[in-house]
């Protein structure tokens, strides 16, 4: 499927031919946030983390509106563009299916492009609902493409490095984990009834945008959920129309979510999600708490990582480490500057493409590292545990079918 080609480098003031690097052609769904953020991460890869396992050629890009997706492809450096996604992935020439689109175009395009043995990059959350992300992860176990949804924070460097540490057991037991994943853009009634906040399109609200980011990392750190009690609010019940701003539309997803949540590992959390907080513009917080230490992590600061460690078989912390996460030996800091110039939130994207294409050229398992479409699914499974907890205020148990 990948056409190879060979390139050459230079170093020390010679140039030297590397072995043929493949190609692997891009044919992506969506122009807007997250389609920008993926196309700059393919065109970061080529170069930043050389040589990579194979060259992202951005080959086609897909969008309703054609004067809009003519200007993206253009943009961005896409060699065509489709404004019908069916056209888009059964096109022979694209190697990898990137699913950048609003939530109700990720189930049906995602099945398309496995029946047409596409590997697949998907945004979350994975489908609308769990029984969609359950078939989406058979039928791609059955054609054997590699699958991955785009739980971007997992290649932060310093939640790698977190994922690291607990792995190693320094913290222990692990007894607590606590989220937060708060914003402040939708706070203003006249705020128009986007995309984002209709369940048709949508899926949920706070609880699938922000939520779904902290339940993966939950089950990333500490291991899978096996129980929620929960409440979700909205604040806001109807807003203005888009197309007509003096007209009013209802809202019919979460403003916010609160949750308790226990492991089944013993441990016990919170996961809490809200785009009403004033003077939260991305703030995603989290801390474990283990037997032996404790981490903490902030998002606005996403290349500082907490560290506590208590002195072997004492119950006082001794040591507190605010560690700069940018040192050539944390995950993936190789690649980019000297230590202490530190990277951004487009990073993280850069690092999960170059692990998803090393996954499709070497045949690499997607899981642990990177969000399977099992993982997908299994976000789901939570998301729909926390609404019907929230609905019938009980205490829900959580089965994962795969």
């Amino acid at each position: 499927m990948a056409e190879e080609k060979k390139v050459g480098f230079v170093t020390m003031g010679e140039a030297k031919e590397v072995k043929e690097i493949p190609i692997l052609r891009i044919g992506i769904l969506g122009y807007a946030f997250m389609g920008k953020s993926h196309s700059n991460a393919y065109k970061k890869m080529n170069y930043i983390m050389y040589p990579p396992p194979a060259l992202a050629e951005l080959y086609a890009i897909c969008g309703r509106n054609e004067e809009a997706v003519k200007t993206a492809a253009k943009r961005y450096g896409y060699k065509k563009y489709y404004t019908d996604w069916k056209e888009l992935v059964k096109d022979p020439n694209v190697d990898v299916f990137d699913n950048s689109g609003p939530n109700n175009v990720h189930y049906e395009p995602t099945l398309k492009a496995i029946e047409n043995g596409k590997h697949i990059f998907c945004e979350k959350p994975l489908a609308l609902n769990s029984k969609q992300g359950k078939e989406l992860f058979e039928k791609a176990q059955e054609k054997g493409i590699k699958h991955m949804v785009d739980f971007n924070y997992r290649f932060v460097p310093a939640i790698r490095l977190a994922k690291e540490i607990v792995e190693s057991g320094k913290i222990g037991t692990i007894y607590h984990f606590r989220a937060q994943y708060l914003q402040e853009w939708i706070i203003d009634p006249n705020f128009p009834l986007v995309w984002r906040l209709r369940k048709d399109i949508a899926g949920s609200g706070a609880l699938g945008d922000l939520g779904s980011h902290i339940i993966d990392i939950a089950r990333f750190l500490v291991g899978e959920i096996a129980s929620v009690m929960a409440q979700t609010r909205t604040f806001i019940k109807e807003r203005p129309l888009p197309e007509d701003p003096s007209k009013k539309g209802k809202v019919d997803v979460d403003d916010a979510f609160a949750a308790v949540v226990e492991f089944e590992n013993g441990a016990i959390g919170t996961l809490e999600a809200s785009r009403f907080c004033y003077g939260r513009k991305n703030y995603q917080y989290w801390e474990i708490n283990g037997s032996k230490g404790s981490i903490r992590f902030n998002l606005e600061r996403l290349n500082e990582l907490e560290v506590y460690l208590a002195k072997e078989g004492e119950a006082k912390l001794v040591g507190a480490k605010d560690i700069m996460v940018t040192e050539s030996y944390h995950p993936y800091m190789e690649h980019w500057w000297p230590h202490g110039h530190i990277i951004g939130w487009e990073h993280a994207q850069v690092h999960a493409i170059y692990h998803l294409f090393d996954c499709i050229v070497n045949d690499k398992n997607v899981e642990p590292w990177g969000a399977s479409f099992r993982d997908g699914y299994r976000a789901l499974v939570v998301e729909e545990a926390i609404l019907r907890s929230a609905e019938i205020g009980k205490r829900v148990d959580i089965t994962y079918e795969i």
